[in-house]
């Protein structure tokens, strides 16, 4: 079931990058979407750049 303070979006996606994914995702005992948002926090993180969780429900809350 989809986590209601999530954002949700469609994405379209190589076939064998998938198919990693997938791999990667079972190794580490997560779903595919859960890995996609970890790698996601890995790279913003290897930039400097940190989520801004409070500034992400104030834009929520605007909407």
């Amino acid at each position: 079931m989809a986590s209601p303070d999530k954002k949700c979006f469609l994405l379209r996606i190589d076939p064998a990058l998938w198919a990693e994914l997938e791999r990667l995702a079972a190794g580490e005992l997560r779903s595919v979407n859960a890995q996609v948002e970890y790698l996601l926090r890995e790279a913003l993180l290897r930039r400097g750049i940190a989520p801004d969780h409070k500034r992400a429900a104030k834009h929520k809350a605007t909407r």
